[in-house]
């Protein structure tokens, strides 16, 4: 029988980790990155969960002949701020992991 891991170590190992992921992800939901576009006039707030918690638009950037120009700007805020909440997340993500021989983990996020 020797090589063969101790199951209820496997288990409590795994226990601690999803502990640990449950308080990360509380967590991530309290930090939030703000990105913008249109030199500051959309801006979007984004958390660690990426969800939109808020978007600011510049009175100066409502045209209402040109709402083209306001949608691209609004999706460009989003974008950033979700990609940056992403690479947040990833890299919280890599504290946890650290050192943990997790198959398929670098792929899912």
């Amino acid at each position: 029988m020797k090589g063969i891991p101790n199951m209820n170590k496997i288990m409590k190992q795994a226990q601690q980790f999803q502990s640990k992921m449950a308080k990360l992800q509380e967590e991530l939901g309290d930090k939030t990155i703000t990105a913008s576009s249109g030199g500051g006039m959309v801006t979007a707030v984004v958390n660690g969960k990426q969800e939109i918690i808020s978007i600011n638009i510049d009175k100066e950037v409502i045209d209402p002949d040109d709402s083209e120009m306001l949608q691209d700007l609004i999706i460009a805020a989003v974008n950033d701020g979700l990609a940056r909440a992403k690479a947040m997340m990833n890299e919280e993500m890599g504290k946890l992991t650290k050192g943990m021989n997790i198959p398929g983990m670098p792929g899912m996020f």
